[in-house]
């Protein structure tokens, strides 16, 4: 059974995450952002936390990180784990991992912040994370901010709470979802499937 490694740098809900890897076909562990992540087929960054402190964690092992990920080890970013891909936040000081170009703002409006609960998917461009996910499928969020990438091709989904935000990213083996999939019913362990298939072949 391929393993993954569940990167905690202070952010919570770890143990259901790990419970719906497991539940998804995947072997879940979870490490401090210290040993070594050569060793491990999938990688996962959740959330919820801080960017400040989440790169701030993740430091020491920054350019490893990155160096693995570019080498092609599947990677999924959940909340804060996908605002990290960005290059900065509104959230606070701070340096992201710096896939993508681009920054995470506020939600702003009338709408009560954060924005809890479920809501639907637009989907925006076909990707392997998202077979069998039809258009309009609800999940779960739990977030203040979102990212606005520079590169409007990394766009899986988006969805509308005040306005519309990017709830979806991916880019070859950089997966990333603004909602929660381990709090997203049948649709969330669908989309973990997905993402575990992507680590079996």
């Amino acid at each position: 059974m391929p393993q993954v490694l569940i990167v905690d740098y202070g952010a919570g809900n770890l143990l259901s995450l790990k419970f719906a890897l497991e539940k998804a076909g995947l072997k879940a562990k979870i490490s401090v952002p210290t040993e070594r992540l050569k060793e491990t087929n999938a990688i996962v960054l959740p959330g919820v936390g801080n960017f400040t402190a989440a790169a701030k964690a993740l430091e020491s092992v920054k350019q490893e990180l990155v160096d693995t990920i570019k080498a092609g080890t599947p990677v999924l970013g959940i909340c804060l784990g996908m605002q990290l891909y960005f290059e900065s936040s509104e959230e606070g000081p701070g340096a992201g991992l710096g896939f993508f170009a681009g920054k995470n703002i506020y939600l702003k409006g009338s709408v009560k912040v954060p924005h809890m609960g479920w809501n639907t998917l637009a989907k925006i461009r076909d990707n392997e994370l998202f077979e069998e996910v039809n258009d309009g499928a609800y999940v779960y969020f739990v977030h203040s901010l979102y990212p606005v990438p520079e590169d409007k091709r990394i766009v899986c989904t988006q969805t509308e709470y005040s306005k519309i935000f990017v709830s979806a990213v991916a880019n070859k083996n950089i997966y990333g979802t603004q909602f929660h999939p381990e709090k997203s019913g049948e649709i969330g362990l669908r989309i973990l499937k997905n993402f575990a298939k992507t680590v079996t072949r």
